[in-house]
């Protein structure tokens, strides 16, 4: 069982990795971030994650890239690529067929390939169709600062993201931290990712820096352009609203997806609410290039 230590460190190295996913991600460069020797890395890298650092690496710059195909139609096959860190449109195309069964053109063209599936959670099928019949929410266009939090990830997206949550409330009550800013991080697209893969991370707005590191640890989430969507409801239903705006608003906006994860801002958090409600702002990095 890797230590907290070391889960600290491999932390360091998700949020170099999702910073920037163009960027070079070699393991002698991200065994740096962690502190470690290469080999050792690597091993540790798979212990924590239950990935090798190629296959994680891989994985999400693909879920990136279909983000992209599907929702910047007027951007090209080869800009998306460089996007998400091939230089080889070849080895992209390849890789892309690797993962998804379907070349990137092909999955851009073919509405029917995209599964959705959070729709195979019951409870969120009957939550998507109820969702259907209410309008969306208009969006505002705002500059973020950077920001600093204190956050725990989480592997899959259920009503297991309570412990996530239960230990950053915790963590705050014993260093006597405010725990009003309370802020969802989305790493994964739920209409490409099983649930059970999707990656989450709860965080907490901090104004002063975490002094030791462990289970709770500190990061940046990075500022810049977002649409901000206000969204009410019951668990089940934000997944739903999440896909309806990148489908209905995002495709027809003329802007362009942001590289950095989109986040929830919650004034009511389900995960911790007695009655599961939430009232959130969801942020949605964009820009016009």
């Amino acid at each position: 069982m890797p230590s907290l230590q070391q889960k600290a460190r491999i932390n360091d190295v998700l949020h170099q990795i999702h910073r920037d996913l163009s960027a070079p991600l070699t393991g002698a460069g991200l065994a740096q971030v962690a502190a470690y020797s290469e080999q050792h890395f690597h091993r540790l890298f798979k212990r924590v994650t239950g990935e090798s650092l190629h296959r994680y690496i891989r994985r999400v710059r693909l879920e990136h890239a279909a983000n992209l195909l599907m929702f910047e139609p007027a951007t090209s096959v080869r800009d998306i690529a460089l996007k998400c860190g091939y230089n080889s449109l070849a080895s992209f195309t390849r890789v892309f067929g690797e993962q998804f069964g379907i070349s990137p053109g092909r999955w851009r063209q073919q509405e029917s390939i995209r599964r959705e599936p959070y729709l195979s959670d019951p409870e969120i099928a009957a939550c998507a169709e109820r969702v259907a019949s209410l309008p969306l929410p208009q969006p505002d266009l705002i500059e973020l600062e950077n920001q600093w939090v204190a956050y725990v990830r989480h592997l899959g997206y259920d009503r297991s993201i309570r412990l996530a949550w239960q230990a950053l409330q915790a963590w705050a009550a014993a260093e006597h931290r405010n725990f009003t800013h309370q802020i969802g991080l989305h790493h994964s697209n739920p209409a490409l990712t099983p649930l059970e893969h999707c990656r989450y991370v709860a965080c907490l707005g901090i104004d002063s820096p975490v002094s030791q590191r462990g289970m709770i640890n500190t990061m940046i989430i990075p500022g810049g352009l977002h649409a901000r969507f206000k969204f009410t409801g019951h668990y089940g239903e934000l997944l739903p609203w999440i896909n309806r705006l990148q489908d209905e608003w995002l495709a027809s906006s003329g802007l362009k997806t942001g590289a950095s994860p989109a986040f929830t801002e919650y004034q009511r958090n389900q995960f911790l609410d007695a009655e599961e409600r939430f009232e959130l702002y969801y942020y949605q990095p964009v820009s016009f290039y």
